[in-house]
């Protein structure tokens, strides 16, 4: 099933990268050409810019799900009403969640417009578009962490903060000490998952902007679909992917190296 489904798709989008194919026609070689295209076309530095932006704000969200997490794991009354409420977000889809952002960023009626006083047009200014998908991304990606971190606080040793507390740690201490290093199992997965999301997000931007206005949002998932989908470039798409897949392994080889090194 593994082959089948992951490592068979990964090397044919591999091979697909060196030829030029609309997907009818018969494939035609050309090697290099479509990363030579690739790397002198404005649209592809502004797409990678754009998912270095995702990724260091959507890296927001493994410290802010932390937080939320370890406020609510504690034993009090109606605490698992709060942990529904801040769970929810997580399981809306991402195309609802694109159409109520976007109709919260309306600047005819919407309600960012009742919150400035004024219409403020963030989804139709190149400058702020991107910076508008990526709050609506944090919405439910923070709980998704939060879930992650709580199920590593409910698995945690109490043995080892009790003593930790005997050793007079409490506070920033006992978090940083004795909490933490036993959550990098969860921070591992919370930090890659998030940083996999930031490199292959796609339905915000179709819902919310279509990678525009003038392109100015568009990131190298949904610059690869529109390549595939719009013009029928599937070889040129191909080599897209395989730049963004080999920006994906090398963060992820860099993550798995260090937790095996922290854990060793």
């Amino acid at each position: 099933m593994f082959a089948i489904y992951v490592l068979y798709p990964i090397v044919s989008s591999i091979v697909l990268s060196f030829y030029s194919w609309d997907g009818v026609s018969a494939r035609t070689f050309v090697g290099l050409a479509n990363y030579r295209e690739l790397v002198g076309t404005d649209t592809f530095y502004t797409a990678l810019e754009n998912n270095l932006i995702w990724l260091v704000l959507l890296l927001l969200a493994p410290p802010i799900g932390l937080v939320f997490a370890l406020y609510l794991n504690q034993s009090v009354k109606g605490i698992r009403f709060v942990k529904s409420l801040f769970f929810a977000p997580f399981v809306v889809p991402g195309v609802v969640i694109g159409l109520v952002f976007s109709w919260f960023y309306d600047p005819a009626f919407g309600l960012l417009r009742v919150l400035a006083g004024h219409g403020v047009p963030v989804l139709g200014n190149e400058h702020m578009a991107t910076f508008g998908i990526i709050a609506a991304a944090l919405w439910p990606q923070i709980p998704f962490c939060m879930i992650l971190f709580l199920t590593g606080l409910t698995g945690m040793n109490p043995e080892i903060i009790e003593a930790g507390r005997l050793e007079g740690a409490k506070g920033w201490s006992l978090l940083w000490h004795v909490v933490l290093p036993q959550l990098r199992p969860a921070t591992f997965m919370a930090v890659t998952l998030t940083v996999i999301g930031a490199l292959r997000s796609f339905d915000l931007i179709s819902v919310m902007t279509s990678g525009g206005p003038f392109d100015s949002s568009t990131v190298l998932a949904y610059f690869m679909y529109d390549q595939a989908i719009k013009y029928f470039r599937f070889g040129y798409s191909a080599a897209i992917a395989v730049v963004l897949f080999l920006i994906m392994i090398i963060f992820i080889a860099y993550q798995l190296r260090r937790l095996l090194r922290a854990e060793r």
